[in-house]
């Protein structure tokens, strides 16, 4: 591994471990297979809310002038030069300063998003946690404790979020004593497999022009795919079409694989939730 990818490796641990202060706040109340249930999903909240911040009070501005009048879906997705938006007046930080209605406005948050960003968010069932936390008076301090996390992508790359995904889930998984294999791939396993994979098809991936299709018939989180579309433009041909294609059957995993090909700029409906046709799968096309 590189020098630059262990520091980023460990700078993304590091916030992993934030992350974790979290989980402990449920010790108690949840079981600990449940801490994922929470937890997971307000990882990618604030990863969306981080990635918006910048453009929030643009979109606010653009959608109370166009609302009624035009489609302002294509409107504030310009305005955000992502493939998503947020409309409440809250963001994750402003929920703080009413703890009595935090609940209420938590709710309105997740619905002030664009639909495809609800979608994902649906996939965790979350809202049904919301309840629970807010009865076990718990949701003010998760999401203060959320708040000292920094995942703004001037400080946390891409790269980083799945390390930290990777870490989440691999301490998940060891708390319920289930496989984390299940639901990931090691970074270094992944770009071991990539490099293997892509050797042999490397002078037709120079080629000009060239449109390829990756998939990845249980594609969890989504390292496999982004792993092998960043080894083709970086290492063989910067010009290449890549397009990316997944299905996986958990939903939490499927939620977060969505989010960050969503957030990556990448076409999030070509990862599909549900069960598995092994007799269609393939990787490289």
């Amino acid at each position: 591994m590189k020098k630059n990818d262990i520091n980023e490796k460990s700078n993304s641990i590091s916030k992993a471990g934030l992350i974790w202060n979290i989980a402990e706040l449920l010790r108690g109340s949840w079981k600990q297979y449940e801490y994922q249930d929470v937890v997971l999903p307000l990882v990618v909240l604030k990863r969306l809310d981080s990635i918006l911040i910048d453009t929030k009070t643009k979109v606010l501005e653009q959608y109370n002038q166009f609302k009624g009048k035009v489609d302002v879906d294509p409107v504030l997705k310009a305005a955000t030069k992502t493939g998503f938006y947020n409309i409440s007046q809250y963001d994750l930080k402003k929920l703080l300063e009413d703890p009595k209605h935090i609940s209420k406005n938590l709710r309105n948050y997740i619905h002030g998003f664009s639909d495809n960003i609800q979608e994902i968010i649906a996939k965790f069932d979350f809202e049904k946690q919301i309840d629970r936390l807010e009865g076990g008076n718990l949701l003010f301090l998760i999401l203060k404790e959320l708040d000292k996390v920094d995942l703004h992508p001037r400080t946390t790359s891409n790269h980083d979020m799945g390390y930290i995904f990777e870490e989440l889930i691999r301490r998940f998984s060891e708390q319920s004593n289930e496989t984390a294999g299940e639901h990931y791939t090691p970074r270094e396993v992944i770009e071991m497999m990539v490099e293997v994979l892509f050797s042999p098809d490397k002078e037709v991936l120079k080629k000009k022009h060239i449109i390829k299709t990756v998939y990845d018939c249980a594609c969890g989180t989504g390292g496999m795919l982004s792993t092998s579309k960043e080894h083709i433009l970086k290492t063989i041909n910067p010009d290449a079409d890549i397009y990316l294609f997944g299905q996986e059957l958990n939903p939490a995993t499927y939620a977060i694989c969505k989010s960050d090909i969503l957030i990556k700029g990448d076409e999030a409906d070509n990862i599909k939730g549900g069960d598995k046709d092994h007799s269609k799968a393939s990787t490289l096309s």
